[in-house]
């Protein structure tokens, strides 16, 4: 939440490392963001009766609507989630409730609320885990149980922890038998792990089933703000598994388990929901699927009805998740849709009047193209060059080759469907498909692409208009 102060030039600075062009939007996703900063910094008073101005994005595919608002999110630390609108529209198991976004949004408030509580106690962690990773790879004899009695005891000891709502200790400290012999050992181990001569040797361990807490959490009921799987973990123990591994992974494993000991699980849950609550970002795609224009088929439940169903999310209200209620008040909704089939007044009225901030993205022309294979930090080119690199192979591209690439992407979009600078993907592929599949047996090498390497690649597809509608 410390990174949510901002400011608008900013916001858009770091935007544009990674989304070429569409100025108007960033700018406007930029005031959104630094308006829930001055909100904070108003009297509680006032912070009730500011709602966050909500955004609807509107443009063709591929030209940056997703990645501005991840990108957003990702640049304030804010707990984001994308839905897509037609997932509300399907009849049957497939089929989610509108709610769900919410209580997902909470999900991911929570991870981010547990990475920054685990990195705070990480010091302590560490420590606790190094012991525990001493004691498996010098284990000492276990002693044998004298008396019936005290298995008895220790049994009652495993109820009693349970129904204070601890984990009952398994491997206690006392059932060992540490003789000097092994005592010396571990103490030479030690020493070995703090140096880092161990990280790459095997070690077998003791963790938490990861498919148990898959099945735990994936259910319908979690969509419904039902956690059946803390109730019945309360009755039943965690199925553990054993795995080897190395010393280096084994320690993040435990380092986690010891994480979960020292933090408050209360606290982190009440943090995130106050974070989803003020700084969280929904967006939902395709908004424009969900209008009254165009075709509906019979699998499909009323478009118009999803619409309500989202509509009291958006104006804001109370929605019950696993963690407790949360208020969607201040959450901010970004929309988005290429509307080429219908318009935004095709949405019903109360939905229109919570989106007042309308965005047109612009298509993208060839010059934007040829920044989006170059200028980012993530750019097209960039990555191909370091993913051929890998094999020894120098590869470099001439401005003309580039230039020849960013014609053809706008070529093909404007004569076979337009897909934005999602066309960039599909011609490099094709472009460079021999370089990919000849790369491992040239050994080394160097590759220039240039302007006659791309017309004698792809020219001939892209002339083509029947062929470059099944292959670019």
């Amino acid at each position: 939440m410390e990174e949510i102060n901002k400011t608008p030039k900013q916001i858009v600075a770091a935007l544009d490392n990674y989304v070429i062009g569409q100025g108007q939007a960033k700018k406007a996703v930029a005031i959104a963001l630094r308006n829930r900063y001055r909100r904070m910094e108003l009297s509680a008073e006032m912070q009730e009766e500011i709602t966050p101005k909500n955004m609807l994005m509107i443009g063709p595919t591929g030209v940056g609507k997703t990645e501005i608002a991840r990108r957003l999110a990702k640049i304030v630390h804010a707990p984001f989630v994308k839905v897509e609108a037609t997932k509300f529209t399907e009849v049957g198991y497939v089929g989610r409730d509108v709610e769900s976004m919410v209580r997902d949004l909470v999900d991911v408030a929570i991870e981010m609320e547990k990475q920054q509580a685990y990195s705070g106690v990480r010091a302590k962690a560490v420590q606790a885990a190094d012991k525990r990773l001493v004691k498996l790879l010098v284990p000492a004899q276990k002693k044998q149980a004298k008396q019936n009695g005290n298995e008895f005891q220790n049994m009652m000891n495993m109820f009693t922890q349970m129904q204070n709502g601890q984990t009952p200790d398994m491997n206690e400290t006392s059932n060992e038998e540490v003789t000097d012999d092994v005592r010396n050992q571990r103490l030479s181990v030690a020493d070995q792990l703090k140096s880092g001569r161990l990280e790459q040797s095997e070690v077998t361990i003791e963790m938490d089933d990861p498919q148990q807490a898959a099945a735990g959490s994936n259910n319908m009921l979690g969509q419904m703000g039902i956690d059946l799987g803390d109730s019945l973990g309360a009755l039943m123990p965690k199925k553990r598994i054993k795995r080897t591994m190395s010393v280096a992974e084994a320690r993040e494993i435990l380092v986690r388990e010891e994480s979960e000991k020292l933090v408050n699980n209360a606290d982190i849950y009440h943090d995130a929901i106050v974070r989803a609550e003020n700084t969280g970002i929904i967006f939902i795609d395709e908004i424009d699927k969900i209008t009254k224009g165009g075709q509906q088929g019979s699998g499909e439940v009323s478009r118009e009805g999803v619409q309500r169903d989202i509509l009291p999310i958006v104006e804001g209200s109370q929605i019950s998740t696993k963690y407790g209620p949360i208020n969607t008040d201040h959450i901010l909704f970004i929309a988005s849709g290429a509307f080429a089939e219908s318009k935004p007044s095709d949405l019903i009225a109360e939905l229109q009047g919570r989106f007042p901030i309308r965005v047109e993205l612009d298509d993208l022309s060839q010059s934007d193209f040829v920044k989006i294979l170059t200028e980012p930090k993530n750019a097209l080119i960039k990555q191909y060059i370091a993913l051929i690199g890998t094999d020894n192979i120098k590869v470099t591209f001439t401005i003309e080759a580039i230039e020849a690439i960013a014609s053809i992407a706008y070529k093909v979009n404007h004569e076979t469907q337009n897909i934005g600078a999602r066309r960039l993907h599909t011609i490099l592929e094709k472009l460079l498909e021999e370089l990919l599949y000849e790369g491992p047996d040239m050994e080394m090498g160097e590759v220039t692409i240039t302007e006659n390497y791309v017309n004698e690649r792809i020219g001939n597809i892209a002339q083509d208009k029947d062929l470059s509608r099944y292959i670019l």
